[in-house]
């Protein structure tokens, strides 16, 4: 008989007290009577609404009832049939705007907590497990692989596993892309991501940092140097500003540069002498999940005060709930229904203040969102000595204004076809270059797809019929 408790097991995570000053995991894990107790809440339903809710297409129902029999080694192996990053996705991962969305259990009470067992078994693994030597027969054929994010690792992977020789070509000095540079360490511990990568790298593939491509190497180079195709998941780092007086004063970062400096650069860890505003007071434009990254990330640099400026009202908050009640948790103050109208600065040029307008909400724009009306008069000035800009990415254009025959649309998102091919032959793409700023899974879920066609485009190029 399933677990028929309507609530799901709680998650332990660390006091707010505590944890608002450490970049330690807030997030705990499960114990293992945890996840047993969890996984027999599932009711392991004939059709899988779950599964069909997941952009990568874990076996959820096949995973959970090998936590139920507390084998723990056969949930991880049956997650990574389809899912190269479990570790990740088990704490990044929306869940609950996809399988856990689909989940029956949630019509009268919590969904299962899926991502709470993904993360369970990814963890076990991590700590008790062995990764099987790993064996493709070789195809005799190269793959490029352009950016190290979640679309282009998990392309790199299941290349790797059809017998490809893939290499993965990043930017920066290390490979992960957003999983690096974007999350805190607090959500997503650096070391989980490294482990991700060292796997990807035991299947042969390889990885070279310091490269950018469409300057170090053009696409069409890749391809003179014997690539026969190539994918691009470069992701969306190119970060947006308001285009407001006093944007260009010291204190005053876009949320990429922010995340990065504590992220990559290490102005989390003690000892590192990273050029970085530990503010006292600080603001943070926007109200997605880098907004509430970039503040959790402040208060825990030493901020006294950290104020989320947001335009619209709590309910219409892209972030995720979770996200969201943990920031407040740890005393982040909201200002909602507010929006900047300009930075004030002092004689040295520094971040002195923000200044705001409130707002109302009209009638709906064309997301289905009520619009936010200025409310005239009701200016007000909020002290602070940084702010941080987060207000979502668009690709960096570097790669298509470099490639012959690569065609984006308005915003810079490079144009694909159902089967993730662009409009250059050979050249396939998936993640936020493709969607704009998106979420891990549906990144991975790209990245899948593209490696999928790019297998079938090389077999009809070469003669090969396609048996597997």
């Amino acid at each position: 008989m399933p677990n028929m408790t309507p609530k799901k097991t709680s998650m332990p995570e660390q006091e707010p007290s505590a944890r608002r000053n450490n970049f330690n995991e807030v997030a705990l894990g499960y114990t293992e009577e945890m996840a047993r107790g969890e996984a027999t809440r599932c009711l392991h339903c004939k059709n899988q609404p779950c599964v069909k809710g997941c952009p990568v297409g874990v076996h959820i129902p096949d995973f959970i009832r090998s936590i139920t029999a507390a084998d723990y080694e056969g949930a991880y192996r049956t997650i990574k049939l389809t899912n190269s990053l479990p570790a990740v996705c088990g704490r990044v991962c929306p869940q609950e705007n996809q399988c856990e969305r689909n989940c029956v259990r949630g019509i009268r009470g919590e969904p299962v907590g899926i991502g709470r067992l993904e993360r369970f078994a990814a963890d076990w693994h991590l700590k008790h497990g062995e990764d099987e030597p790993f064996h493709a027969e070789p195809n005799g054929h190269k793959v490029a692989v352009v950016g190290s994010g979640p679309a282009g690792l998990t392309c790199a992977g299941d290349l790797a596993a059809m017998g490809y020789s893939v290499t993965v070509f990043e930017a920066l000095h290390v490979a992960g892309g957003v999983l690096m540079y974007g999350i805190p360490q607090f959500r997503l511990p650096k070391e989980i991501v490294q482990k991700e990568i060292d796997a990807l790298k035991a299947k042969g593939v390889t990885i070279e940092t310091d490269m950018v491509i469409g300057k170090v190497l053009s696409v069409d180079e890749l391809f003179e140097n014997g690539f026969e195709a190539v994918f691009v998941g470069t992701g969306a780092g190119l970060p947006s500003f308001m285009n407001i007086p006093g944007e260009g004063l010291v204190g005053v970062y876009s949320a990429n540069e922010f995340l990065t400096r504590v992220n990559l650069m290490k102005a989390y860890k003690p000892g590192y002498d990273t050029p970085i505003i530990r503010p006292k007071v600080a603001a943070v434009v926007g109200g997605g999940n880098v907004a509430m990254d970039a503040a959790r990330t402040a208060l825990r640099l030493g901020a006294e005060h950290v104020h989320v400026v947001y335009r619209r009202a709590e309910e219409q908050m892209p972030a995720r709930r979770e996200e969201v009640h943990h920031a407040k948790e740890e005393g982040i103050e909201f200002n909602l229904l507010c929006n900047p109208v300009q930075i004030l600065g002092d004689e040295k040029g520094k971040v002195k203040a923000i200044e705001c307008i409130r707002m109302e909400l009209g009638e709906p724009d064309a997301s289905g969102r009520r619009r936010p009306v200025p409310i005239e008069g009701s200016n007000f000035q909020i002290p602070v000595d940084a702010v941080v800009m987060a207000l979502g990415n668009t690709p960096n254009p570097l790669i298509r204004t470099t490639t012959k025959g690569l065609e984006a649309n308005s915003h810079g998102c490079i144009i694909v076809k159902d089967s993730m091919e662009t409009t250059r032959e050979g050249v396939y793409a998936a993640g936020d270059a493709v969607s704009g700023a998106a979420t891990v899974i549906l990144a991975m879920g790209g990245g899948k797809q593209a490696a999928k066609s790019i297998d079938e485009y090389i077999r009809s190029k070469s003669g090969v019929n396609r048996s597997r």
